[in-house]
C-alpha cells in the first residue's frame, strides 16, 4: 500500500487475497488436501438445538414454545435457507469464511482491548540469557524475527492431531499485517506480506514511553544477531527519556471511533509514513515501564496494561491492531498481546512456544555480535494535530473507564492432569464440569441467564476456525444439581458425572467435526439479515447464546498466566489449563459489579468436591 493512499475510505473487496499463500513445500504441504468445512444437516442441527435449550428454559411452558417454533421453522423457513446455503458452498472454499470475519470480528465496534485480545504471559527467561529488559526484548525479537523467516521459507511444520493434519491458514497473518478500522462500519486487515519473500528483510517496531521506532531487523540478508538487536532496543530506552504524545491508545478506542481519529491522525505526509510503517512492521514490541510481579498484576499488565495517577500508561505504549504485539516490563517480565479477527489462539501459542523453546536452548544460535556496522532505530514521531490531541484526551478517559470497570481473580488446584487422567476422565471435561458446578452454586436458586460457550477447533477443514462447544446439557445439569442433594449417594453422582463427561466429549466431538449448532444456525440466518422474528428471538433461544460463560483452554509449559475478557455485562470469562500435572489453573474476568472472588472461591470448592468424589468412589487406573 502506497503511503499516499494510507487514508482510509472503503474496504476492499478483495482484502483477504492480499496476504500470499505461504510456500507447500512444509507448512503448506497438505492445504489442498484438506476438506471443506461441512454444511450439517437442518435436521440434526435443529434436533441438537432442542437438547441444548432443556436446561437453558425456566420453563416447561417455555420449552414448549421454543421447541414448536424449531419444528415449524425445520418444516419451513428452514429447507428453504438450508438449499441456499448448500448453493452458497458450491460456490465458496468455505461457506462460512466471510461472515464468520465479519460477524464475528470485523463488524464488532466496541474496544477490541477486554473483550476481543487475548495475552499469553512467558516464564522468567533462564539465567544463561541477558537479564536486562532489553536483552529480554532482543532474545524475543531474534528469535521471533526466526521463526518467520522460517514460516516464510514453508519450513514450519504443520499443526496436526491424531487425526491428520491442521489447516494453516491464518499463519498468513501473522506478521507484517495490521487490523485496519473501517469507517463504513467494518474493519479489514492489510498484509504487506509478499509471494516468493525468505524472511531475510523485514524491520519490526518498538515503542517506548508511547515514542515510536522502527528498527532494522535484517541486515544484508540476514537476521541480526541477538546482542545487534540488544544495542539497537537498548539505544531506545537511553533516547527515550521523557514522555511522547500517547498515540497508541487510538486504537484501543470505539472502532467507529477510532476510525474517524485515524484518518485525522492520517492527513499529513509524515505521519502517514509512520502509520505505512507500523502497519507493515513484522511485529511490535512494546517496552512497558510496569514491574509485575504477582499472577494478577502479571495478567493485568498484558491484558491491558496499568494505570499511574489516572493514566492508561500500558494501552498509550501499545498498537492493538497489530496481531503479535509482544510486550517486556522494566523488571524483564514479558508476554503478547494477540489482536484476534484474523487469527485465532493457538497459531500464536506455537508461535511462543517456538520461539522460546529456541532461544531458551544453551545451544541457540545468537547470530552476529555488535559493531560499528549495526543499525541505529529511527524514531517515529508524529504530527498531533489540536483535534488529535482532543481524540487522545477522549480515548484516555475511555480506556481508564474500561480497566476500572474490570476486576480479576484466579486459582490453582492442588492437583493436576496426572490424578485427572488416573481417574480415566479427560481434563478438559472434568474442568469445565468444576465450572458448572461453581456456577450453580454461585447463581444459588437464581435461574440460568445464559449459555457456556467453550471453543472447539475446526482448523481439520480447509480455512477452518472454530465451533461453539454448548457445554451446558441437561446431563451436567442433573450431577450439578445432585452434588448438593443430601438424598443422592455418591456412587449415582458419580454415575451422573460419568454421563455428563461423556456427553461433554460428544459435544465437542461434533462441534471439532463442524456438526455444531451455532455456526450453522448463523449461516442460515445470513440470508434473512440478522433476525428471523421466529426462534432467533425466542427468550429461550436468545439466552443458551448469551454467553454468561467464556471459556477456553490453551496449554504452554511457558504461559504462567493467559486470558481475555468476560464477552457479556454479566458474565465471565474463563481461562482455563489442564496441561500441567500437578494443578489445574483457573483466570476468571469480569466487570466489578459481578461476584468474581466469589466465583472463584466456588471453583476451588468445586473442584476439592469432584477430586473427593472420584477418590472415594474408585481406584486411580494405573498408569501406562
Amino acid at each position: 500500500m502506497a503511503t499516499s493512499t494510507i487514508r482510509l475510505t472503503q474496504r476492499p473487496e478483495n482484502w483477504k487475497a492480499a496476504a500470499p499463500d505461504l510456500p507447500a513445500t512444509v507448512t503448506f504441504a497438505g492445504q489442498s488436501k484438506l476438506p471443506k468445512l461441512p454444511v450439517p444437516n437442518l435436521s440434526d442441527t435443529l434436533r441438537k438445538l432442542k437438547e441444548s435449550l432443556k436446561p437453558i428454559a425456566w420453563s416447561s411452558s417455555e420449552l414448549d414454545a421454543v421447541e414448536k417454533k424449531i419444528e415449524e421453522f425445520g418444516a419451513g423457513k428452514g429447507v428453504e435457507l438450508q438449499e441456499r446455503l448448500l448453493k452458497h458452498n458450491e460456490k465458496t472454499h468455505h461457506w462460512l469464511e466471510q461472515w464468520w470475519d465479519d460477524g464475528g470480528y470485523l463488524g464488532y465496534r466496541d474496544s477490541v482491548i477486554i473483550n476481543v485480545s487475548y495475552y499469553y504471559g512467558f516464564d522468567a527467561q533462564p539465567a544463561h540469557l541477558p537479564q536486562t529488559p532489553a536483552g529480554r526484548a532482543a532474545t524475543i525479537a531474534r528469535g521471533a524475527m526466526i521463526f518467520r523467516q522460517r514460516l516464510k521459507q514453508g519450513l514450519i511444520t504443520p499443526e496436526a492431531t491424531k487425526e491428520g493434519p491442521l489447516c494453516m491458514d491464518t499463519y498468513r497473518w501473522m506478521f507484517d499485517c495490521c487490523r485496519i478500522p473501517g469507517p463504513e462500519g467494518l474493519d479489514w486487515s492489510t498484509s504487506y506480506a509478499k509471494a516468493g519473500e525468505t524472511g531475510d528483510t523485514g524491520h519490526i517496531i518498538v515503542i517506548r514511553k508511547n515514542r515510536f521506532w522502527k528498527v532494522n531487523a535484517t541486515q544484508n540478508g540476514r537476521i541480526l544477531g541477538t546482542e545487534e538487536f540488544e544495542r539497537q532496543i537498548q539505544h531506545i530506552y537511553d533516547n527515550t527519556t521523557e514522555e511522547y504524545p500517547g498515540v497508541g491508545i487510538l486504537s484501543a478506542s470505539n472502532r467507529d471511533i477510532w476510525a474517524k481519529d485515524y484518518n485525522e491522525l492520517a492527513s499529513t505526509p509524515n505521519n502517514s509514513q509512520i502509520l505505512h510503517e507500523i502497519q507493515s512492521s513484522a511485529f511490535i514490541i512494546s517496552l512497558d515501564e510496569s514491574k509485575p510481579s504477582d499472577f494478577i498484576h502479571h495478567s493485568r499488565a498484558l491484558w491491558h496494561g496499568d494505570i499511574v495517577n489516572g493514566i492508561p500508561r500500558g494501552l498509550r505504549n501499545r498498537w492493538s491492531d497489530k496481531p503479535c504485539n509482544f510486550v517486556v516490563f522494566d523488571n524483564a517480565e514479558a508476554g503478547i498481546v494477540g489482536e484476534h479477527s484474523v487469527m485465532d489462539g493457538t497459531p500464536t501459542v506455537r508461535l511462543c512456544d517456538d520461539v522460546l523453546d529456541m532461544v531458551y536452548d544453551p545451544q541457540f544460535d545468537h547470530g552476529a555480535t555488535a559493531s560499528s556496522t549495526t543499525p541505529t532505530p529511527q524514531p517515529l514521531d508524529f504530527e498531533i494535530s489540536s483535534a488529535t490531541k482532543e481524540a487522545l484526551s477522549k480515548a484516555d478517559t475511555a480506556a481508564r473507564e474500561l480497566i476500572e470497570s474490570q476486576t480479576m481473580n484466579y486459582h490453582r488446584t492442588s492437583y493436576g492432569k496426572a490424578s485427572i487422567k488416573k481417574f480415566g476422565v479427560s481434563p478438559d471435561s472434568w474442568a469445565q464440569m468444576i465450572v458448572q458446578l461453581a456456577f450453580r452454586r454461585l447463581l444459588g436458586e437464581k435461574k440460568r441467564h445464559g449459555g457456556t460457550y467453550e471453543a472447539a477447533t475446526t482448523r481439520k477443514f480447509y480455512k477452518g476456525r472454530t465451533e461453539t462447544i454448548r457445554v451446558v446439557s441437561s446431563e451436567a445439569d442433573a450431577w450439578v444439581k445432585s452434588m448438593d442433594d443430601v438424598s443422592v449417594g455418591r456412587e449415582e453422582r458419580k454415575r451422573l458425572f460419568d454421563l455428563a463427561t461423556r456427553k461433554h466429549i460428544e459435544l465437542a466431538k461434533a462441534a471439532g467435526n463442524g456438526q455444531g449448532v451455532d455456526r450453522h444456525m448463523f449461516g442460515e440466518w445470513h440470508f434473512e439479515g440478522e433476525f428471523l422474528l421466529g426462534v432467533d428471538v425466542d427468550p429461550v433461544y436468545q439466552r443458551s447464546s448469551y454467553w454468561a460463560l467464556s471459556t477456553s483452554a490453551i496449554f504452554s509449559k511457558h504461559f504462567p498466566v493467559y486470558g481475555w475478557g468476560e464477552v457479556v455485562p454479566d458474565g465471565f470469562g474463563v481461562a482455563y489449563m489442564t496441561g500441567f500435572d500437578d494443578y489445574l489453573q483457573y483466570t476468571i474476568t469480569s466487570r466489578k459489579e459481578m461476584p468474581n472472588a466469589e466465583f472463584v472461591k466456588e471453583i476451588a470448592k468445586a473442584a476439592e468436591d469432584l477430586y473427593n468424589l472420584h477418590a472415594t468412589t474408585q481406584a486411580p487406573k494405573a498408569q501406562l
